[in-house]
């Protein structure tokens, strides 16, 4: 099919802009909620299923993880050549009625092929919604823009977490999965039906083109030689290997090594990462539009100074044996966390033109979520059945601590960006207006 033609660049107001950057988080909370819900249900679900930490990680992390990368680019690429508003709206109603068919799994063959087909439809999620973003709001906006958007994760692990753990008390975890799966239907029609279509480089002024979109080597290619890309996308998978494997393992660290039941994990997270860790994920995209004012390389080093400073925080977390120490540290370092993802999603959307923003997006969560959720939750699993025998229930809290050190090296890879991330820059520009 050829490409289709993309429509003038309208006029949006300010009314519809807050709207449509609403909608929008609105869709990544959904997003995240039935994605990381599965957290708060494991020792449930370890408990009836009888399933070993080897197995949870695989439901978790790979099963999810795997599908959902591998399928981004080629999603995204759809995304790139036709309506994005279509893609997202049909893959928000695949993930949202997968995650309720998780409720009705009695085996872990089951669940696992669920939870495949949750991973399927979050795929269409993301990357049309950054290129979106990028066509709304101008370069001098979009780190905020895309914080505001972002908002999603604290915001669905805060639903998730608190409500999935009352539910999961209350009726039983199938019942949590049902309640998670239903708003997603509903709104996949709301996109379908109320999301404008913006034209591509319609914030940067430029003339809408009825050219094809780049074929995918073309764009595979384009980014390849960026290596403020290459290390942005490094960086980004070790982060999401160890932070995976934290907002996928906490509620168990906790209920192991703190004695807490479900529900009351899951209020301290949903106000540890709901709350704060959303405070961090603004302030991040505030500063890092702000910061980018004097240097633009702040955009790559923001994220690489948050996500290297998490290390040692994660280390008081996982070796103190006093709860509110552990949480105090949990929390500081997911605002950490949290501030990275908006600067550092915004770099990999300068760095590709508005033609190849989608698939740069997949590009990257394709490093993120291969790296992250296909090997983090599922290599702390097995770290943690390893040390059972010898430390019990600490051996989780060991295999986390071993998780988090990447941190450190992730951080490294941003520093590196920074080397030749204005030269990138510019040739992203000259892309964009037909010079390369």
């Amino acid at each position: 099919m050829a490409a289709s033609q993309e429509p003038p660049a309208p006029a949006y107001t300010s009314a519809y802009l807050r709207y449509a950057l609403g909608l929008l988080c609105l869709v990544y909370t959904v997003n995240y909620l039935d994605r990381q819900i599965l957290a708060i249900l494991l020792q449930s679900i370890k408990k009836e299923l009888r399933l070993t930490d080897a197995q949870l990680g695989l439901l978790s992390g790979t099963a999810f993880g795997l599908f959902y990368a591998t399928l981004g680019i080629p999603i995204a690429r759809l995304a790139d050549r036709y309506s994005r508003r279509v893609v997202m709206a049909v893959c928000l109603a695949l993930w949202s009625l997968m995650t309720s068919l998780c409720g009705t799994a009695g085996s872990f063959a089951l669940l696992l092929a669920c939870r495949i087909g949750v991973g399927v439809g979050e795929a269409g999620g993301s990357p049309p919604a950054h290129s979106m973003i990028s066509d709304y709001f101008p370069p001098e906006r979009r780190a905020t823009a895309l914080a505001v958007f972002a908002l999603g994760v604290p915001l669905g692990m805060l639903i998730g977490y608190s409500v999935g753990g009352w539910i999961d008390e209350v009726v039983g975890w199938r019942h949590a999965f049902f309640a998670a799966g239903a708003p997603g239907l509903v709104l996949s029609l709301v996109v379908a039906l109320t999301l404008r279509e913006p034209a591509r480089g319609h914030s940067e002024g430029l003339t809408p083109t009825e050219a094809a979109a780049p074929r995918t080597a073309e764009v595979l290619h384009f980014l390849r030689r960026a290596r403020s890309f290459r290390h942005v996308a490094l960086g980004a998978a070790l982060n999401g290997f160890a932070a995976y494997s934290v907002v996928t393992w906490m509620p168990a660290f906790l209920i192991r090594s703190h004695g807490m039941g479900t529900a009351e994990a899951g209020a301290w997270l949903a106000f540890l990462i709901g709350v704060v860790g959303a405070a961090g994920n603004y302030l991040g995209g505030v500063l890092g539009d702000r910061w980018a004012r004097t240097d633009v390389r702040s955009r790559v080093w923001l994220p690489g100074i948050a996500i290297a400073s998490g290390f040692p925080l994660f280390f008081i977390t996982y070796t103190t044996s006093e709860r509110w120490i552990a949480l105090l540290a949990f929390a500081l370092a997911m605002f950490l966390g949290m501030a990275c993802q908006a600067p550092l999603f915004a770099a990999a959307q300068f760095l590709a033109p508005p033609r190849m923003r989608a698939t740069a997006a997949a590009v990257l969560l394709f490093a993120v979520n291969i790296v992250g959720l296909g090997a983090g939750p599922a290599v702390t699993g097995a770290l943690s059945d390893a040390q059972a025998p010898r430390y019990g229930d600490a051996s989780l809290a060991r295999a986390l601590l071993v998780v988090s050190s990447v941190l450190v090296w992730a951080g490294f890879h941003f520093f590196l960006a920074g080397r030749t991330f204005e030269a990138d820059l510019a040739r992203a520009r000259e892309a964009a207006d037909g010079r390369t």
